[in-house]
């Protein structure tokens, strides 16, 4: 396990999946751990989980000012902050119930991504221990996908921050990754399986065997596979890496 003690991190979403696999392995890890999202009740859960406690603070990062508030205020409490894994997000399609929801889906994914990192850049500590942001995108950034093009847009997108931010930040010694996981064994994923089932009139677990069928590992990734990839990237073993995105994606795209 790599030692992560006395390092201030901030996990955004960090209330459920990926999020909440992230934030528990970094704090068993040693971390001091900052929980973002918008609904308190399962930030609080994963606190209460985490190893040492962890900090639930409620944040909307579609809004800028908030997100500094919020980034302000777990600096106040943690000190300088060390690592970010900009995790929060919302997907599914286009248009539902005849609303279109490119800004809700941008806003919420590249967006949010962009403040949270500016964000953390402003309190970011002195260093030389190393500093680490990790953003979650997907492998929907690497294809096209009918009718969810705002979500490939908004994930494609973090990848562009990922390369100008670590080009950015590297004089500093801050390291700037992104993973880009297939399908995860989520809520969110489970939704996104079932508005499919819908749309093609289907039975939802046909579905999800058709889907992974596709996948040449054929299966779907668990969250603390994320949060291993997470976890070796704050390493020295990833000392070199930066301006990278990671597929893990059980071979859904091999590029």
């Amino acid at each position: 396990m790599t030692d992560l003690s006395g390092r201030a991190a901030v996990v955004t979403g960090a209330g459920t999946g990926i999020g909440r696999a992230v934030a528990l392995r970094l704090a068993r890890a040693g971390a001091r751990v900052a929980l973002l999202g918008r609904r308190r009740a399962p930030l609080d859960a994963v606190a209460a989980e985490a190893k040492g406690g962890a900090l639930a603070r409620s944040v909307d990062v579609r809004d800028r000012k908030e997100v500094e508030r919020a980034f302000d205020d777990v600096a106040h409490h943690l000190g300088p902050l060390h690592l970010l894994v900009a995790n929060a997000g919302v997907g599914g399609p286009d248009v539902v119930a005849g609303e279109d929801r490119f800004d809700e889906i941008v806003r919420t994914n590249l967006d949010g991504a962009y403040f949270c990192l500016r964000a953390f850049e402003r309190q970011l500590a002195p260093g030389p221990e190393a500093r680490h942001a990790v953003v979650v995108s997907s492998c929907i950034a690497r294809f096209g996908v009918p009718g969810i093009a705002a979500y490939s847009a908004a994930k494609a997108g973090q990848l562009g921050l990922v390369r100008s931010f670590a080009a950015e930040l590297a004089p500093r010694g801050v390291r700037v990754n992104a993973i880009c996981p297939g399908w995860v064994e989520t809520s969110m994923a489970a939704d996104r399986m079932r508005e499919i089932a819908a749309e093609l009139g289907r039975d939802y677990d046909a579905v999800r065997r058709e889907l992974l069928a596709g996948v040449p590992l054929q299966r779907i990734s668990e969250p603390d596979e994320i949060a291993g990839l997470v976890e070796f990237l704050c390493s020295p073993d990833a000392v070199g890496f930066t301006g990278q995105a990671f597929d893990l994606n059980n071979g859904a795209w091999m590029g």
